[in-house]
């Protein structure tokens, strides 16, 4: 049960961390940006991480939005990304903080719905099976670091991993596709601090091989440097590949409170996606994803989001994921049907076609 030290409500689906209801954030955010500050500094203190991006005399940093500009010894915003010995910003492209796996496809990313690996679309140019690829296999790379800092975050042991985690070369990302390797997709933490080590790897791939079914996909924010993200879509595109934009918010103080951050760049760089979908429609080459988190991400926020997304291609594809109780939002309830349902009921009435509820053996009951 959380209080909002704003309006003194009191409820369930007010976070005890972050003590401030979604009507005030809305209402007064800029008499809360304060307290808001200090609650993501909190949060990031225990991680040894900056709590704003640094602007100091120093090397920049172009690759997101943070513009992080690092004195020498110094971290970014993500903490991947430092000033060595005042010369350069380190790692190197062919270098990244990063960990991988297997997935089976059919796969749980928030794309499968769409996807060749999932689906078979676009077979035979992109898919070895008119249905789902049971056989073949995702390589799935997790980066460690972010550009945001999302207190309800699902994957933040990354910031435990990053303090002693080594960088490691994209040669070995490279060696561990085999033949049963159809897709790559790189997500985290999110690859927009380390997108040229993405992009790197993903050349490297291509260059080897030969007549193979490789697709490439992204799963982020969408806060990297816009350049950067047309390289992705040129790559994604030619693969058959995807980017999946996890909007967050649509309403800028909501992003802030909720991920410490402005979602500016998130929404000026999807615009730029949605330009290139004419170019490939089948698989689809945009996908988007919300994160239903009670109390705070609600009808009309969902509403907001979907009807941005519609303005720019109403047949993008549409993912609304239930919550799971985690990192600084343990507090907060599971995604319940009815919120989900209702969620799903605003996404098609602002004009989308494509929209999934995926998650559903998270929802909980009614609040």
């Amino acid at each position: 049960m959380g209080k909002c030290v704003s309006c003194g409500k009191e409820e369930k689906l007010i976070s005890e961390f972050l003590e401030l209801c979604r009507s005030c954030i809305l209402r007064d955010f800029q008499s809360l940006e304060s307290h808001i500050q200090k609650v993501h500094q909190t949060s990031r203190d225990v991680f040894a991480l900056p709590p704003s991006p640094p602007q100091e005399e120093g090397i920049p940093c172009n690759y997101c939005s943070n513009s992080c500009q690092m004195a020498r010894g110094s971290k970014g915003f993500c903490g991947v990304r430092e000033n060595r010995e005042g010369r350069k910003i380190s790692p190197a492209p062919n270098q990244g903080y990063f960990s991988w796996y297997y997935d089976p496809l059919p796969t749980n990313c928030v794309g499968d719905w769409v996807c060749s690996g999932g689906t078979g679309a676009g077979y035979p140019d992109y898919s070895y099976s008119r249905g789902s690829e049971y056989g073949y296999k995702n390589l799935a790379v997790f980066y460690l670091g972010c550009t945001f800092n999302c207190l309800f975050c699902q994957n933040w042991h990354y910031r435990e991993a990053l303090k002693t985690k080594k960088p490691r070369l994209s040669q070995e990302l490279v060696e561990a596709i085999d033949r049963k390797t159809s897709c790559v997709c790189f997500f985290g933490g999110d690859p927009s601090s380390q997108i040229l080590h993405s992009i790197h790897t993903a050349h490297l791939a291509l260059a080897r091989k030969d007549k193979k079914i490789l697709r490439f996909c992204w799963e982020t924010n969408g806060t990297m440097n816009s350049r950067f993200l047309e390289e992705i879509l040129h790559i994604a595109l030619e693969t058959g590949g995807c980017v999946k934009f996890d909007l967050k918010a649509y309403n800028p103080a909501l992003n802030i409170a909720l991920c410490s951050r402005s979602n500016q760049q998130t929404l000026a760089n999807f615009e730029l996606a949605a330009k290139w979908i004419e170019k490939r429609r089948v698989p689809p080459l945009i996908v988007a994803s919300t994160l239903l988190v009670p109390g705070y991400i609600e009808r009309e926020e969902v509403y907001l989001i979907a009807k941005f997304i519609a303005d720019h291609n109403e047949d993008i594809p549409y993912s609304l994921l239930g919550f799971y109780p985690h990192f600084y939002f343990k507090d907060l309830p599971l995604t319940s049907r009815r919120h989900a349902e209702e969620c799903k009921e605003a996404a098609l009435e602002a004009g989308l076609k494509r929209v999934k509820m995926g998650n559903i053996h998270l929802l909980g009951r009614d609040y």
